[in-house]
């Protein structure tokens, strides 16, 4: 799974890495993003921009908003079947920029919290999926989950799942909208060359989500 990444790059580089205008809001660095935050996202609905998002995907037939605490991932091997979210696969695909992800490795009676990220410290861009929820009273609630994938032969060290890594390329076939063709959608959900990655022990500060500065990834 991914339950924690980092997303420290500015606006700025977001809209220079993604092709987009600049958005009506600003960012803060965050080296601990967590379930429940809300955290920028690149859409297509016929123009590329930059929205806010809460991270846990709520479906929009959920009658209980607690559900998108369960469902902050979602498996590439069955996201175009799954009903919870097969609607958001072939309409409503996303980007989750983001700097790297945590993972935490078993070691002995602990876990050992490890840095994820490109050699090349490009920005990252994670498939994901977009619900948009509707709550009791009529407020829409923008919602979010990152698509995972196996993990490739460098990260099965550490964790057997990863986030969906989408090049420049699958990134403009994720983001397009008309494009309903499963076979060629599920094709780009696989695992990132493990020869451009690499990893790295941070500090246990990391355990707490609360902990949000930049020695999050400072090797240990």
């Amino acid at each position: 799974m991914c339950g924690r990444f980092v997303r420290y790059s500015p606006i700025s580089e977001l809209i220079d890495e993604f092709s987009v205008d600049e958005p009506s809001f600003d960012l803060n660095p965050n080296y601990n993003v967590s379930p429940g935050q809300t955290i920028p996202v690149v859409i297509n609905d016929g123009k590329k921009r930059l929205e806010l998002c809460k991270w846990g995907f709520i479906p929009f037939w959920s009658k209980d908003p607690k559900i998108g605490q369960k469902m902050i991932n979602a498996r590439a091997e069955t996201v175009a079947e799954k009903p919870s979210f097969k609607r958001a696969f072939f309409s409503s695909r996303i980007l989750i920029p983001a700097n790297g992800f945590y993972e935490w490795k078993k070691e002995g009676k602990g876990k050992t919290p490890f840095f994820i990220h490109l050699k090349s410290k490009e920005i990252l861009g994670f498939a994901g999926l977009l619900s948009v929820w509707t709550d009791p009273e009529g407020k829409q609630l923008s919602t979010c989950t990152i698509v995972t994938t196996d993990a490739n032969s460098l990260l099965k060290k550490v964790h057997n799942r990863m986030p969906v890594i989408l090049s420049k390329d699958d990134q403009d076939l994720w983001l397009d909208r008309d494009n309903k063709d499963r076979d060629r959608l599920t094709s780009v959900l696989r695992p990132y060359a493990p020869d451009k990655m690499e990893f790295l022990p941070v500090s246990t500060l990391v355990n707490s989500p609360s902990h949000n500065s930049p020695d999050c990834i400072i090797p240990a």
